[in-house]
């Protein structure tokens, strides 16, 4: 059955347009219906809100996050093929689905969207980090998106929401928990996909914060995190080498040993030293 609306089953429009999901585009489609309308409940209400998708595939979540009450939903999608059958959700629901065929690292949604906006996707496995640190290191603050709900493979979701000291704690945690509340607000399995991936999956809810927790230039600390976790069981002191020639003397401002490693420090002393670096460069 259709689940949330009059529109066929996934899986009859993936057979009538021939959409075999294709690795090279990292997809993984979705396609029970009440597990996407699930998905979409949880980026909140979203009768006023203008929400942004990257790579809706055969429309699985648009079509949730439109029966939920989406003011509109802009589409992002780089598979052509994808394109009739989104064309048909947008004619199940004038006025309310924009869908814009393009890589999503080179468009700028707000030319399409009107605040207040949420973003809500099953993002593709080969961008949907480099989508996230994005939206998360804007030069200001808050950003353009109220909240953000994404689904991961299970790994990177849970290294969005780690804590210092544990194994998944790297740049995703810090920029994430840096500005926004994060939390892993389902879990999924292999079989909910087509083709099954070999990993589960997650979907990741981040509300923005009004302020970051702490003080710190976007682009210092994600270049000041990226070169601390790039070697992972090296003193902060070696790993950083190369980026600053006072590199000791600030790690010691920001009350970080020079010998610790990068997974131990907290994201109070990474913003501390962040700011040290900027004024060292000022």
């Amino acid at each position: 059955m259709a689940g949330i609306d009059n529109l066929p089953p996934l899986r009859d429009v993936i057979a009538t347009h021939g959409l075999s999901a294709r690795k090279s585009l990292g997809q993984n489609f979705l396609l029970d219906l009440n597990l996407t309308a699930k998905i979409a409940r949880q980026a909140g209400d979203l009768t006023e809100t203008d929400v942004l998708e990257i790579g809706p595939g055969p429309g699985g979540l648009t079509r949730g996050l439109l029966a939920e009450g989406a003011r509109k939903v802009l589409a992002i999608e780089k598979d052509h093929r994808c394109l009739p059958a989104l064309a048909e959700i947008a004619a199940a629901y004038p006025g309310r689905l924009e869908v814009i065929e393009g890589d999503a690292l080179e468009i700028n949604p707000l030319e399409h969207l009107t605040p207040p906006i949420r973003i809500a996707a099953n993002l593709p496995y080969n961008v949907g980090t480099e989508l996230l640190v994005r939206w998360l290191t804007p030069k200001e603050w808050p950003p353009f998106w109220s909240s953000m709900t994404l689904m991961f493979q299970r790994e990177v979701a849970e290294r969005i929401v780690a804590t210092p000291g544990s194994k998944a704690y790297g740049r995703l945690a810090v920029l994430s928990q840096w500005r926004s509340d994060a939390r892993i607000a389902i879990s999924l399995p292999p079989g909910a996909f087509t083709p099954p991936p070999k990993v589960s999956s997650a979907v990741v809810h981040l509300t923005a914060l009004p302020a970051p927790r702490y003080e710190a230039d976007a682009k210092t600390l994600e270049y000041v995190v990226a070169k601390a976790f790039n070697q992972r069981r090296k003193m902060l002191r070696a790993a950083l080498k190369g980026v600053h020639p006072d590199i000791e003397d600030l790690l010691t401002s920001a009350d970080i040993s020079p010998t610790e490693r990068a997974e131990q420090v907290s994201l109070e002393q990474f913003c501390a030293l962040a700011r040290a670096l900027k004024d060292a460069r000022a």
